[in-house]
């Protein structure tokens, strides 16, 4: 089986995170839509799911109630999933040289799954490694916001899977999670505030990605 790596091409990948109501799926677009200025051939997808079969796990995964998997077996499913989004999705569109976007990845099984539910960063660590080698984004945004304003907004959209009705202990569990794994990973993540009107935490975040990526482009 190859490692795969991130340095085989141009390409970039760059994963969009954050609990609950933070506006990751708007933001996306509207990333997306820099880049298709920008003339940056692209594709964006999300998590779990991204891929035919990886869409069935997810599913399994969001529906249900509250309590229907062990902690450990959502972890199992999170990655297999992961697993699919990648083989079939992420590394070929890569490989081609399409930046990808994406709607979580590894941080939220990390956060929600290591941090939230319990089962700590190790057994998180040793399965990522199992599935996905050496392989990570090139750049994480955390959009960041108090519990309660997610809540309110994926209560105003009148919709909700079964991690959506977690309670708000958990949901504070998974924004520590997140905070800490910036902590720890500064290099790759960046957190913007979330709580500022869409317009706003999209500006912030193309400042981070035209800095990174493609600044040096515009100045050859």
């Amino acid at each position: 089986m190859p490692i795969i790596a991130n340095d085989r091409t141009s390409a970039r990948f760059i994963t969009l995170e954050g609990g609950e109501g933070t506006g990751k799926s708007t933001q996306l677009k509207l990333l997306s839509e820099k880049l298709t200025e920008a003339k940056i051939t692209h594709i964006r997808t999300r998590e779990p799911g991204g891929a035919p079969d990886a869409e069935a796990i997810r599913e399994l995964i969001l529906s249900g109630g509250k309590d229907r998997w062990d902690p450990v077996t959502e972890l199992l499913l999170m990655f297999a999933a992961r697993r699919e989004h990648c083989r079939r999705t992420v590394w070929p569109a890569l490989e081609n040289g399409q930046w990808v976007i994406s709607d979580r990845f590894t941080d939220s099984t990390m956060a929600y799954q290591g941090y939230a539910q319990g089962v700590g960063r190790a057994a998180v660590e040793q399965i990522q490694a199992v599935t996905l080698h050496h392989f990570a984004p090139d750049l994480t945004i955390i959009l960041d916001a108090p519990v309660e304003t997610g809540s309110q907004r994926v209560k105003s959209r009148g919709e909700g899977n079964r991690l959506d009705n977690m309670d708000a202990e958990f949901h504070q569990a998974v924004r520590d999670g997140y905070l800490d794994i910036a902590r720890r990973e500064p290099d790759r993540c960046v957190v913007i505030d979330a709580s500022a009107p869409p317009e706003a935490v999209a500006d912030a975040i193309w400042q981070v990605v035209n800095g990174r990526f493609l600044a040096m482009r515009d100045c050859a």
